[in-house]
C-alpha cells in the first residue's frame, strides 16, 4: 500500500462514513506523510469492538507510511462525551489515572513505535489540567456558537430528559485537543467513530478560526448486526479487549458466530487480509454457509491481533474438546476454567461429588431429575467426554479435570462445568 491509495484502500473496507472535503483529503494523504490522531477516552479499564475499529484504521495509515498520535483522554475521561442512554457517573481522579495507563499500554500494542513513522502516545491531561476557566472560555468557548452546539445529535435528543452543562459543554475539550496537536505537533487529521463526527468537525472548525488552516477529518461507521442493532456484546457483556475481562476463547467464539450476512463487512474492517482473499472467503461463506469458512478466518484473524497466535490455538484447542472432538486433559487450565465460566454451570464445595443426575440438573442440562435420568439413558449424557451409560455413577476427584472441573455435556452442542472447591 502506498500513500496515495490509503483512501481509496479505507473506502473499499467500509471505514469512511462521513469525512471533510474528501478530494482535500485525498490530495494531502497523497503528497507525503500526514500526521493524524485518533484519541480514547478512559471512561472503563479497558477498551472494546467499537474502539477496535479505530485501532485497526490507525495501523492502516501508519502502514501506508503516516504518522500516528495516540491520543488517551485522561482529562476528557473525566467527564466522559454525551450518550443517548444518558448522563454518566464521574469518576474519581484516582481511577482515570489508572484506566489512562491500561488503556495506554493497550492502545501500544496496535501501532509502531519505531522508524521514520513511529507512533506517538499523549494525553490530554498534560495540556487541560493547568489551564484557566477565564483563558479556557476566551481562547475556546469565544469560537463556538451555542446554536452550534445545540444542533449536534446526541445533545437534541438529550435535551428533553436533560444534560448537564459537563457534558454539554465536552465538544470544546475534544476540539481543544485537535488545536494543541496542530500547534505543536503538526497534526492535520484526526479520525474517529461515527459518534464522534461533531466533535471531529468541532476540532477543525476551531483549527480554521483560529489558525486560518484547514485541517482534515473522518469518521468511521458504526458497526452493527444485520437487524441494525450495536455489536460489542457477548452474553457476558461488552466485547473488552482486556483478556481479564473477557477471555480469548469467549472472544475468539463471538467471532465464529457471526451472522454470515455480515462476515465480509467484519473481514474488511477488522482483519488485513487482501481484497482477494476477503472476496474468496466471502463467496465460501455464500456458496457453503456450513462450513463457515469466512468466520473461522474472520475469529483466527481478530484474536491473533488482539491477544496473539498461541491463544487462538489455545482457544480452538477449547472448543474442540468441550465439543467432544480433542483430549480435555491437553487443554491449557485457564483456558478451560473460562471457557466453562462463560459456558455457565455450578460451583460445589470440597467433599463428596453429587451422582451424575444432580450433577445435570445443578449444571442447568437437565430440567429435572427424571429428565437427567432420560437423558442417559438415550445416550445423550457425557462427563469428561465419555458417554455416560450408567445412572448411577458417582464421580470421584479421580475425574476432575485441571484439578477443578467436571465437564458435562448434553448432546452435541450443550455442555457446562461444574467446578469443585
Amino acid at each position: 500500500m502506498t500513500t496515495a491509495n490509503v483512501l481509496d484502500e479505507l473506502e473499499w473496507r467500509g471505514l469512511v462514513a462521513h469525512s471533510t472535503d474528501r478530494d482535500a483529503l485525498r490530495a494531502a494523504l497523497g503528497e507525503g506523510s500526514v500526521k493524524f490522531y485518533v484519541g480514547f477516552d478512559p471512561t472503563a479499564p479497558s477498551l472494546h469492538m467499537g474502539n477496535l475499529v479505530q485501532l485497526v484504521t490507525a495501523r492502516r495509515l501508519q502502514d501506508a507510511g503516516h504518522t500516528p498520535y495516540i491520543l488517551v483522554g485522561g482529562a476528557t475521561g473525566m467527564i466522559g462525551d454525551p450518550r443517548d442512554s444518558g448522563e454518566r457517573t464521574l469518576n474519581s481522579l484516582d481511577t482515570v489515572k489508572e484506566w489512562t495507563e491500561r488503556v495506554r499500554q493497550q492502545v501500544s500494542r496496535f501501532v509502531s513505535f519505531d522508524g521514520s513513522n513511529a507512533a506517538t502516545t499523549v494525553n490530554n491531561y498534560d495540556w487541560t489540567a493547568s489551564l484557566s476557566t477565564i483563558d479556557f472560555l476566551r481562547d475556546i468557548g469565544k469560537h463556538f456558537p451555542v446554536n452550534r452546539m445545540l444542533a449536534r445529535d446526541t445533545v437534541k435528543r438529550r435535551l428533553e430528559s436533560g444534560i448537564s452543562y459537563t457534558e454539554f459543554s465536552y465538544v470544546l475539550l475534544q476540539s481543544m485537543d485537535y488545536l494543541n496537536l496542530f500547534r505543536e505537533h503538526g497534526v492535520q487529521l484526526q479520525f474517529g467513530g461515527s459518534d464522534q463526527w461533531g466533535n471531529i468537525t468541532g476540532g477543525a472548525e476551531l483549527v480554521r478560526r483560529v489558525t486560518g488552516e484547514n485541517a482534515h477529518g473522518f469518521a468511521t461507521p458504526l458497526i452493527t448486526k444485520t437487524d441494525g442493532t450495536k455489536y460489542g456484546k457477548t452474553e457476558g457483556g461488552a466485547l473488552w479487549l482486556d483478556p481479564e475481562m473477557l477471555s480469548p476463547y469467549a472472544f475468539h467464539q463471538f467471532w465464529l458466530n457471526v451472522e454470515d450476512e455480515k462476515v465480509g463487512e467484519l473481514l474488511r474492517i477488522f482483519t488485513f487480509l487482501d481484497r482477494e482473499e476477503v472476496e474468496d472467503l466471502e463467496k465460501q461463506t455464500a456458496e457453503k454457509p456450513f462450513v463457515r469458512a469466512g468466520q473461522k478466518r474472520l475469529a483466527d484473524e481478530v484474536t491473533a491481533l488482539v491477544h496473539g497466535a498461541e491463544e487462538v490455538e489455545h482457544a480452538k484447542a477449547a472448543a474442540a474438546a468441550l465439543f467432544g472432538g480433542g483430549d480435555l486433559g491437553a487443554i491449557k487450565p485457564e483456558t478451560l476454567a473460562s471457557a466453562l465460566r462463560e459456558a455457565g454451570g455450578t460451583t460445589l464445595p470440597p467433599g463428596e461429588l453429587p451422582g451424575i443426575l444432580d450433577l445435570l440438573v445443578s449444571a442447568g442440562l437437565a430440567k429435572s431429575k427424571g429428565e437427567a435420568r432420560r437423558t442417559v439413558a438415550e445416550g445423550g449424557a457425557y462427563l469428561n467426554n465419555v458417554r455416560v451409560e450408567d445412572v448411577e455413577l458417582q464421580p470421584t476427584a479421580a475425574d476432575l479435570v485441571a484439578g477443578s472441573w467436571l465437564v458435562l455435556r448434553r448432546g452435541k452442542k450443550n455442555f457446562a462445568g461444574v467446578e469443585v472447591g
